[in-house]
């Protein structure tokens, strides 16, 4: 009886360890089930958050590239301002230097315009005197003009002698057989005496030039004049110049008068009648102010 208890008692011992074995077990395996299941899902997470990590890597990278060009552009924009910060000095210092220059030109212009009106001044004051001569001038010719025309009425009556004036020009055109015989430069006895009354009148002229000029017509020298004066050149030239030694010898200032021969080759009409050959025959006396004759 007793070992039969004893047996039991085993029994129930191995009975009840047998339990707590499989009890205990189901408990690991439960166990063990949820650690791999949180393995599992820690597994998930850590892919998720490699995943994250990995997306915060390609953002750092991103943002990296981004600020490699930010401090680039920056870089660029620092070159870029300081490049215009020169060209801007250098462009201040040209404008002050040509400020200076224009400033010295300027003043320079300044001068020369002074100098300029200063000239335009002193051509005004000169042309105002010489404005104020010309009309002393005129005046001075208008009174010869009419002393001549008055003194030798008689002679421009008959057509020996023409008188004209011009502004502050006067000319005395006398017909040459008044002074000179054909061929000749030796002046008639009338011829002086016109010239003593034109002489009269020329000798209180003041300022004046006088010019004695000689002219003929297209008719050659004849053969026996040849040796004497070889062309009209020289007859009108000689004729001229014995009418200024004439007119000196009576007063006139020798310092205002001048002779000149242009033989034929300034007639007053074409040498085409006898009648015009005689007018372009001739000696004429010009009056003009000196200043005006040089």
């Amino acid at each position: 009886m007793a070992r039969i208890i004893i047996v039991l008692i085993a029994a129930a011992a191995v009975s009840l360890s047998g339990c707590v074995l499989k009890s205990e077990y189901a408990a690991k395996v439960a166990e063990l089930d949820n650690v791999r299941t949180a393995k599992i899902g820690l597994e998930s997470k850590l892919q998720d958050i490699e995943k994250q990590l990995a997306g915060l890597k390609q953002k750092a990278a991103d943002l990296e590239k981004e600020k490699a060009q930010f401090q680039q552009e920056n870089d660029n924009i620092k070159s870029t301002l300081e490049t215009s910060r020169r060209q801007l000095s250098k462009d201040v210092v040209d404008l002050k230097n040509k400020l200076s220059e224009n400033a010295a030109h300027i003043a320079q212009l300044e001068q020369e315009l002074a100098a300029r009106n200063k000239e335009i001044a002193d051509l005004k004051a000169q042309a105002d005197q010489l404005a104020q001569e010309k009309e002393k001038a005129v005046a001075q010719v208008k009174g010869t003009y009419e002393s001549l025309v008055s003194e030798l009425k008689s002679e421009i009556n008959e057509g020996q002698i023409k008188i004209t004036q011009l502004k502050d020009k006067l000319t005395v055109n006398m017909v040459d057989k008044i002074l000179f015989d054909s061929g000749s430069a030796v002046i008639k006895r009338n011829g002086e005496k016109v010239l003593d009354r034109v002489a009269d009148i020329l000798k209180t002229v003041k300022n004046q030039e006088i010019k004695v000029e000689g002219h003929t017509d297209n008719v050659p020298i004849s053969t026996r004049l040849l040796e004497r004066f070889p062309s009209n050149w020289e007859l009108s030239t000689a004729r001229a110049t014995m009418v200024v030694r004439y007119l000196q010898g009576r007063g006139v200032i020798p310092e205002s008068l001048s002779a000149q021969g242009y033989a034929e080759y300034q007639p007053v009409a074409p040498n085409d009648t006898d009648e015009n050959k005689a007018q372009n025959r001739r000696i004429e006396i010009v009056l003009l102010p000196k200043s005006r004759s040089k």
